[in-house]
């Protein structure tokens, strides 16, 4: 398996085929805007500096690195001759359930399907194709280029085949996979999510301030940031999306969206993204200044 694809070339996108191009792979980058394949370029580029300037890679690494991805607009020319497909779009059912019905026409029969949503059955998803089990899901996490984890999915179909071909190659990737279940929000969000959400119940119920929360578990319980940081991080639409999700999964209120987030995500306060969540970025990318609707 050397020929991959990656559906995607946002966040995640980018950061996946930055990994499997660095590790040696052929990677074919595909997004249907030249201009998200130009700016994922551009941060796998800025990434890879980063890491010649640190010293762990060398100027002929980077070189090969971005020497290893080409990239495309159209899925159909973007596909052909792979051994693996990479989804990575944004976290919504019916745009990946369209995206799998595609790769399932244009891909040759022995090709993988992989998804890397963070939520979404994959089950669901491989039930729009004519190969169950070679359908999974591989749930990287951000930044991909340096997170060590993997979720590894399993449809209700996927073969344990294709299941051992996608832990061992993860481990040629250099991470850790850790095969899960096919439920809701998997092991990371399904327990990740309802934490990011009582913080954020915290926060509206006028228990705490922003700063105050984030403190309260960066000093107290070790966390490397604090929820809402990582919410900002993440992104709040995406923490909305998984949350949707779990409660539409598992019909269990404790999955609910705290309505608060559910107004930010309303009024385009997305975070990190879009210059302001719980926090305000317009002056640096660091959670440094708390929105200024929470110091009020």
């Amino acid at each position: 398996m050397k020929n991959i694809a990656v559906i995607g070339a946002g966040t995640m996108g980018n950061g996946i085929a930055h990994t499997f191009a660095q590790s040696g792979f052929t990677v074919k980058l595909i997004d249907i805007s030249e201009k998200s394949l130009d700016k994922g370029m551009a941060t796998i580029a800025a990434n890879l500096d980063r890491m010649v300037a640190k010293g762990s890679i060398t100027e002929d690494d980077k070189a090969k690195t971005i020497g290893n991805i080409i990239t495309y607009t159209d899925i159909k020319d973007g596909v052909v001759g792979v051994d693996l497909v990479v989804e990575a779009a944004t976290e919504n059912v019916d745009l990946k359930l369209n995206i799998f019905k595609q790769l399932n026409e244009y891909c040759e029969e022995k090709t993988i399907l992989a998804t890397n949503t963070s939520s979404i059955s994959i089950t669901q998803i491989a039930a729009v194709t004519t190969r169950q089990d070679k359908v999974i899901g591989m749930h990287f996490m951000n930044p991909v280029p340096i997170m060590k984890l993997v979720e590894i999915i399993r449809g209700y179909n996927t073969s344990d085949e294709v299941t051992k071909t996608i832990m061992d190659l993860s481990v040629k990737l250099s991470k850790v996979p850790v095969e899960v279940n096919d439920y809701p929000g998997f092991v990371a969000n399904r327990i990740l999510m309802p934490m990011i959400n009582e913080a954020i119940e915290t926060l509206y119920n006028g228990v705490a301030g922003v700063y105050e929360i984030d403190t309260v578990m960066k000093l107290g319980m070790a966390h490397p940031m604090g929820p809402l940081q990582l919410a900002d991080f993440i992104g709040l639409d995406v923490c909305l999306s998984i949350l949707n999700v779990m409660y539409d999964g598992f019909k269990n209120p404790k999955y609910a969206p705290c309505p608060l987030l559910v107004n930010m995500v309303r009024a385009g306060k997305l975070g990190v993204k879009s210059g302001e969540g719980f926090y305000d970025y317009s002056e640096s990318k660091k959670a440094e200044k708390v929105a200024a609707m929470f110091t009020k």
